[in-house]
Formats: C-alpha cells, sequence, structure tokens
C-alpha cells in the first residue's frame, strides 16, 4: 500500500504559523480572526494588535504554537496612514513645526471607547510626518509604539495647533518590518483554501508564514545543549550555558533562546548588555523566560548543586 505524501499545510500548522490578514472596515478584530480560524478549519486562532472595527490593515493571526508568539508582534512598533479634519485651516509650516514637537515619548490616555483601562500611560512616536494637506484636511505617516492610540494622537495634535481636530479614517500599513504588502484579504484566503482542497497547496502555504519569521527579528543567544535543557525546564539563564552572541543586544532587550541546531526554546529578557555577558561571574544573565517547547522533548542535564547559576546549567526553582 502506498504510503500517503506528507500534507505540508498540516505540518506548517502543527508547527505554528501566522497570516497577515488585511482587515476591511466594519467586522471587529475578533470576527476576522474567527472568520480566518474557520475558514482554515483549526481549533484555535488569536490575534495581536487590535484594529478597531472602522479601522483596516494589517492584522496579525496566529495559529497553532505560534499564539505563544504573539506577545513578540506587539513588541513591533506599528505604522498607519490617517486622515485627520482640523477644525481649521493651519499654515503648512506651522503643522510640520508641531508635529515635529510629538516625535519622542508622550502621555497618552485611551479613548472612553477603549476596551482597556483608562489609564495614563507613555507611549514613543518615532515618526509623525504630514503627507498632504488639502484645508483642514491632513494626511499623517506615524510610526509609534505598540498601543499608542492614533485617534488619541489626532485630537491632541488639533489642540496644540490651537483648533482642535479628530481622526477621519486610519488604516495600519506595517508591523515592524513586516508591511501590508505580505497581507491577504479574506476573499483571497478563501480561494487559497479552495484551491488547496483541488489538490494545489502552494498557494496556501505561501500566505502561512513561518514562526521563524517572526523571532529571527530578534537578537539570538545560542545555548549549550544542558542550558538548552535547563531553560526548557522553566529556568534562567547563566553566563556558563552561552555558547554564541550572533548579534550584539542591549541590556533590557528581548532575545531568543536557540539550541546549535537553531530551534527556538524560549525568549527572555537581557539583564545585561551582550559587551558584559562575558565578565558576569554569577546570576541569571536573562530571566523573564517564555518558554515555546514541550519541555519532555529536552530531559534534564543537570545536577542539584548550589552552583548552578555559575557553571550555566541552573535547575528550575523547586515547585
Amino acid at each position: 500500500m502506498t504510503e500517503a505524501p506528507p500534507d505540508p499545510i498540516a505540518e506548517r500548522l502543527r508547527e505554528g504559523a501566522f497570516l497577515l490578514i488585511d482587515k476591511p472596515r466594519g467586522p471587529s478584530s475578533h470576527q476576522v480572526t474567527a472568520w480566518a480560524r474557520d475558514l482554515l478549519g483549526v481549533p484555535v486562532a488569536g490575534h495581536a494588535g487590535t484594529l478597531d472595527p472602522n479601522v483596516s490593515g494589517l492584522l496579525w493571526v496566529g495559529l497553532g504554537p505560534a499564539l505563544k508568539l504573539l506577545p513578540l508582534v506587539l513588541e513591533f512598533p506599528k505604522r498607519y496612514i490617517g486622515a485627520v479634519n482640523l477644525h481649521a485651516t493651519v499654515p503648512r509650516r506651522d503643522l510640520d513645526r508641531v508635529a515635529s514637537e510629538f516625535v519622542g515619548p508622550v502621555y497618552q490616555t485611551p479613548p472612553v471607547r477603549s476596551a482597556v483601562r483608562r489609564e495614563r500611560r507613555v507611549r514613543t512616536i518615532h515618526r509623525l510626518a504630514i503627507l498632504e494637506t488639502d484645508g483642514p484636511r491632513v494626511l499623517l505617516d506615524v510610526v509609534a509604539d505598540s498601543g499608542t492610540y492614533i485617534r488619541t494622537l489626532a485630537v491632541d495634535l488639533g489642540d496644540a495647533l490651537g483648533g482642535g481636530g479628530h481622526l477621519e479614517e486610519l488604516r495600519r500599513v506595517a508591523t515592524g518590518p513586516f508591511d501590508e504588502r505580505s497581507s491577504v484579504t479574506l476573499s483571497l484566503l478563501a480561494d487559497a483554501v479552495a484551491e488547496r482542497a483541488a489538490g494545489d497547496p502552494q498557494p496556501l502555504l505561501a500566505m502561512l508564514h513561518p514562526i521563524e519569521e517572526v523571532w529571527r527579528e530578534f537578537p539570538a543567544i545560542v545555548l549549550k545543549d544542558s542550558a538548552a535543557s535547563a531553560v526548557a525546564h522553566g529556568a534562567g539563564l547563566a553566563r556558563g550555558g552561552i555558547l554564541a552572541l550572533p548579534k550584539p543586544f542591549s541590556r533590557g532587550a528581548r532575545v531568543a533562546l536557540i539550541t546549535r541546531t537553531g530551534e527556538l526554546i524560549a525568549t527572555g529578557v537581557a539583564h545585561h548588555d551582550s559587551k558584559e555577558i562575558g565578565s558576569v561571574r554569577h546570576g541569571w544573565v536573562v530571566e523573564e523566560t517564555r518558554v515555546f517547547v514541550d519541555p519532555l522533548r529536552f530531559p534534564p542535564r543537570w545536577k542539584k548543586s548550589s552552583r548552578v547559576a555559575v557553571t550555566g546549567v541552573g535547575a528550575p526553582p523547586s515547585p
């Protein structure tokens, strides 16, 4: 009996995948995610970076193990193109001047209609450029931290210009290095699902982005085998467990902890600059880890010892 060929779609979903959906105006992010889930016939899906119903653009949908990586997507800055209606016509030089004053850290309070607690918070605006003007209507190009409220930014910009203003329309065009050119509409997704059913899985496979595309955007630390096992069981990482540092990183950076064969074990927060790690003698150099593998695949290799943080093996804390 001839063995059936492997199903590349099933394999990709088993490993975890991302869909980059071009969300239309109208439905909520939750509805779009549910439609994508049902089209693919998977039990669960989740999204990162909620878009309001009247906002369009790039929506990340995680499938399978990729759900665990959705918090990494939230660390990418996001780019928006927005139309703002000012309540008075303002000279272009004043627009450019005031817009430049918003670049950097800003205080924001979520709008009244927001689903999150209305607490004042700090977000960083990386770019705020005026693309076009048409009387009181202004087209903005904004790159900002995840969690920035562009609607609030539009109101604050109008207030700073002296006449007030509000956001008319908004589209998310990029998340970190991924832009709208990589996204697909729900109708295209449905077409790809139909093509798979007809025997051609390639269009759908191209839409299912592997999880490596996300975590490889972060600096990686290559682990020794013993440290990989310990981290898989929930331990922090000590200096002695590091095999290589392919890219530099700063203190407080989110880093990917990978095996020597390139498999993601966990992500964590670096307690030291990469240049300083070589001189650290005690304690964890990476902690606050989030594990992405099944610990049963990594049998314990450590021995109980008071010196685990020095050797780099590191057993997880006792329950």
